[in-house]
């Protein structure tokens, strides 16, 4: 990193608002910092994000403009404001411990769809998180409905109970690593598990519980499955009665029921898809779609009664 004389170098002080917490924003912010060979420190706050950066005046402007230019692609910002203050000299960058100031006015993101990445990671059998249904990292996960409290930082999550491996820790430590200052990082040895139980709550034994419980979807059972944001009621969308089953049990008549696909390849042999539809599907919301359904495409009649 250069070297500045106190008389050559500049800090501001850098107030970001928006939707800056659980983005991935800290880590961003200190590795383009590193990248221009500016010190200070980036921290959390109630109101979004507070920087100081100090270097020299070209590489404090990169910095800036890059702050926006190049901000992570879950992020939303809203505001930057800056002053200026006195040199301190200090030699490094880091991301300090959050404070909890006055009225809450960030915002904390949705969650988000699985990475491209983490899906590698996922459907790899070399990989360590491999078939581990809570993977993330700073691009994707859960986000709003893991947090208790502003400013987003782990202890704040209902990640807290789940101290990291000394693997993970050493992601979260990182700077390089896309899973730096993750607050779910996880992993199957410290991060949380499934498990199947019967309508009593008792746990039905199964070595693995995600074939388990496909198993019984394919049989015609409904399954109540508890994710981040509550639970998903499922069946299988091409067995009539199953759907008919669940319509009665939530006395849920006429309205139309989503149908969960792998991918737009699987949702093109359902479906005719528009451009915009498709991409509408891969977004990080993943949201639900509307689409026309493509002619005895398997789908159970009852699940869009009516609707076509």
């Amino acid at each position: 990193m250069a070297e500045y004389s106190n008389e050559q170098r500049k800090r501001n002080t850098v107030v970001v608002r928006g939707v800056v917490q659980g983005v991935g924003f800290r880590p961003f912010v200190f590795r383009l910092a590193h990248e221009n060979g500016l010190t200070g420190f980036i921290g959390n706050n109630t109101d979004g994000v507070t920087i100081e950066i100090e270097g020299a005046e070209p590489r404090l402007q990169e910095f800036l403009s890059r702050l926006r230019s190049d901000a992570p692609p879950m992020a939303r910002i809203d505001s930057v404001a800056v002053a200026d203050l006195a040199p301190t000299g200090e030699s490094e960058f880091r991301i300090v411990t959050s404070q909890v100031l006055g009225q809450v006015s960030t915002g904390i993101p949705a969650d988000a769809a699985t990475c491209p990445d983490c899906l590698r990671e996922l459907l790899d059998p070399d990989d360590r998180r491999y078939r581990y249904p809570f993977i993330n990292c700073t691009n994707c996960g859960p986000r709003f409905t893991i947090t208790r409290r502003i400013p987003y930082d782990r202890p704040q999550t209902s990640m807290a109970v789940f101290p990291m491996c000394p693997q993970c820790q050493a992601e979260y430590d990182d700077p390089l690593n896309r899973r730096f200052h993750a607050q779910p990082n996880a992993c199957p040895v410290c991060g949380p598990k499934v498990w199947l139980v019967d309508t009593a709550g008792h746990d039905i034994p199964a070595a693995d519980p995600i074939v388990a419980c496909i198993d019984r979807l394919v049989a015609g059972e409904i399954i109540a499955i508890k994710g981040i944001g509550g639970f998903h009621l499922a069946v299988d969308a091409t067995n009539e009665s199953a759907v008919m089953r669940l319509r009665e049990r939530k006395h849920r008549y006429g309205k139309p029921l989503a149908v969960m696909v792998r991918d737009t390849g699987a949702a093109r042999e359902l479906c005719e898809l528009t451009p915009d539809e498709e991409a509408l599907m891969q977004t990080t919301a993943r949201p639900i779609v509307l689409a026309r359904a493509r002619h005895d495409n398997g789908i159970a009649p009852s699940t869009t009664p009516g609707i076509p």
